[in-house]
C-alpha cells in the first residue's frame, strides 16, 4: 500500500496531498493509530492443515468477499476526475462495500447506478434537520444497503496542514448532495483559514445528542451503524438505542488530537458490548496484516480509508481495484501463516501488544 501513497504524492498538488494526508494539531492521534497497530503481534497456530484459506466474512448479516469495507471519505473528485463512481464500482468488483460519505463530490443515484455492490450511506448530522431527512429519503431511494452516522465531528478538527495552505476546494468538486447556497466558503481560499472548516461550520450540526440518534433509529429500517466510538460506554448505549453496528474511530487522527489509538480500544469495546452489535476498526488500516491484527482483537471488519485514496489518486478505478486486490491477497497470506482458514477463526487468534 506505500507504493500507492507514493506515487498519489507524486501525482498530486502539495495541498490536496495534505489535505489527504494530514491530521488535526500536532497529529498524534494520527501516528499513534500506526503505532498501536505495530505493536500488535499475533500467535499463530501450526498443524492446522489449511492450505487456501478464505477471505469472505459476513458484515450486516450480508457476505462479502473480504471483512472491509471501503471508508467515507469527502470529495474523492479531488483525487480523480472519476471520483467517487470509480471507487465504488472498484470495491464493487472487488466484492467489498462502498461508504458513501454525505460530502461527497458526486450525487448519491450516480455513485449508485456506478456499481453493482452494495453503498452504504455515510450521514453526517446537519444544521437544518429538513436536509437531515432529505438525505435519508434520497439514501432510501437510491438504493443504499446501510446507514453509517458520523458522531465524532462536532466542529472540525483544527487541521494545521490545511489551515498553514490556507486550503479550499477548486469550483469543479462540490458537495453534490448538499445544497449550493453556502458552497462559496468551502471554494474561498484565505490565508491561515481552511475553507473546509469554514464550511463544516456553516453546515453541520454541533450538538448532535442520543435522542437524535434514537430519531434516526426509528427513521430508518436499514442497518445502522455508528461511527466514532472510543469510549466503551457509549458503545453500550448505542447497542441500547437499537444500531447494528459500531466503528471504533478516531477520524484516522483527524479530530481530537489527544484520542487514543483505534487499536487500543477495539479490546474494551468488544468487551464492553458482547455480540450485542458488530464491531469494526477503523483509523490507521494500511495492510492485509492489519485486517488480521484487527479481527484478532475481536472486530468483526475494518473500514479502509487512506489507502483508497492514494490507489485512486494513482491510478483511478484501476489503480483501487489493484489496491484491493492487493489487499485481498495479504489477508489470505496472513490467514495462511496463522492457521486459519477463514477471517472467523482469525477472531479466536491470541495477541501479545509490544511484540
Amino acid at each position: 500500500m506505500a507504493d500507492f501513497a507514493d506515487l498519489a504524492r507524486a501525482t498530486l498538488p502539495p495541498g490536496i496531498w495534505d489535505f489527504i494526508d494530514g491530521g488535526s494539531g500536532v497529529e498524534t492521534t494520527l501516528t499513534a493509530n500506526r503505532a498501536a497497530l505495530d505493536r500488535v503481534a499475533v500467535l499463530p497456530r501450526v498443524l492446522t492443515g489449511v492450505e487456501r484459506p478464505r477471505t469472505d466474512a459476513v458484515l450486516l448479516g450480508r457476505e462479502q468477499a473480504l471483512p472491509v469495507a471501503v471508508a467515507p471519505m469527502a470529495y474523492q473528485r479531488l483525487l480523480h476526475p472519476d471520483g467517487e463512481p470509480a471507487l465504488a464500482a472498484a470495491a464493487g468488483a472487488a466484492g467489498v462495500p462502498y461508504v458513501l460519505s454525505t460530502l461527497s463530490s458526486t450525487p448519491i443515484d450516480e455513485v449508485i447506478a456506478a456499481t453493482d455492490g452494495p453503498v452504504w450511506f455515510q450521514l453526517y448530522w446537519l444544521r437544518d434537520r429538513g436536509l437531515v431527512a432529505d438525505l435519508l429519503d434520497r439514501a432510501h431511494t437510491a438504493g443504499c444497503a446501510a446507514l453509517m452516522v458520523t458522531v465524532d465531528v462536532p466542529v472540525l478538527g483544527r487541521r494545521l496542514r490545511d489551515v498553514r495552505g490556507g486550503f479550499a476546494l477548486p469550483p469543479e468538486v462540490t458537495t453534490a448532495n448538499l445544497p449550493t447556497g453556502r458552497d462559496d466558503l468551502a471554494h474561498t481560499g484565505t490565508p491561515g483559514v481552511s475553507a473546509i472548516a469554514a464550511h463544516t461550520e456553516a453546515v453541520f450540526a454541533p450538538a448532535l445528542t442520543w435522542a437524535d440518534l434514537a430519531w434516526l433509529r426509528e427513521r430508518t429500517r436499514l442497518p445502522l451503524l455508528v461511527k466514532g466510538i472510543l469510549d466503551p460506554r457509549d458503545a453500550v448505549r448505542a447497542a441500547d438505542v437499537g444500531v447494528d453496528a459500531v466503528v471504533v474511530s478516531n477520524h484516522g487522527g483527524r479530530q481530537f488530537d489527544g484520542a487514543p489509538a483505534t487499536a487500543t480500544m477495539l479490546p474494551e469495546v468488544v468487551a464492553a458490548v458482547g455480540d450485542r452489535v458488530e464491531v469494526l476498526l477503523d483509523s490507521g488500516v494500511r495492510s492485509g496484516t492489519d485486517v488480521l491484527r484487527a479481527l484478532a482483537l475481536g472486530a468483526t471488519g475494518v473500514l479502509l480509508g487512506r489507502p483508497m485514496l492514494w490507489a485512486l489518486a494513482a491510478g483511478g478505478r484501476s489503480g483501487a481495484r489493484a489496491a484491493l486486490d492487493l489487499l485481498a491477497v495479504e489477508l489470505r497470506d496472513a490467514l495462511t501463516l496463522t492457521g486459519c482458514a477463514d477471517p472467523a477463526q482469525a477472531r479466536r487468534l491470541r495477541t501479545l501488544t509490544g511484540g
